[in-house]
């Protein structure tokens, strides 16, 4: 049985939140976040610590979400996340144009990518970028359809994956 919902939220200086009927807004130095909850969930504050409470046992399953993604919102208004994504291939790479990634992925054209609002990518090197923001589900999602261009594959390891993804490769076919 999971007790995540029960744990308390400790709140760093210069971080506030705010609750208006089903939105909660956290505000802090790198951003400001919002997120709906669910009707018969309490977000109480007292002093620098949210405590979250459920009205019935129906809601036991999104208690423990509301209280993960209230911590992911404060990490990220105070540090922020970073996905690190390379790409393995003779002639694969990564390009920067403006708010545009283009990838280079063994494909007849180059694949281009707007990068969303709120999202920062940096070029660490032609083969390598790293994926930064304050919101957690931005920064995942960015990352997972960069991945979805050309994703690994068990044979020889080309295409994009993690920094820290370990590829399960395969043998390949016994000549007789």
């Amino acid at each position: 049985m999971s007790r995540i919902g029960y744990r308390k939220i400790n709140l760093p200086e210069g971080v506030s939140v705010s609750v208006d009927e089903n939105i909660v807004t956290v505000k802090g130095p790198k951003a400001t976040l919002t997120t709906p909850i669910v009707k018969g969930i309490e977000i109480k504050q007292e002093d620098n610590i949210i405590s979250i409470t459920r009205a019935n046992e129906l809601l036991k399953p999104m208690h423990g979400t509301v209280n993960a993604n209230i911590t992911n919102m404060i990490l990220g208004v105070t540090k922020g996340f970073e996905k690190g994504l390379e790409i393995v291939g003779v002639g694969y790479r990564f390009n920067l144009k403006g708010k545009t990634l283009v990838i280079n992925a063994g494909y007849s054209h180059p694949v281009e990518i707007q990068i969303p609002d709120g999202i920062e990518v940096v070029a660490i090197s032609n083969t390598e970028i790293t994926v930064k923001g304050a919101d957690k589900i931005k920064v995942g999602e960015f990352s997972a359809n960069v991945r979805k261009v050309r994703p690994p594959e068990p044979y020889k390891g080309k295409g994009i994956h993690y920094k820290d993804e370990h590829i399960r490769r395969k043998e390949g076919k016994k000549a007789a």
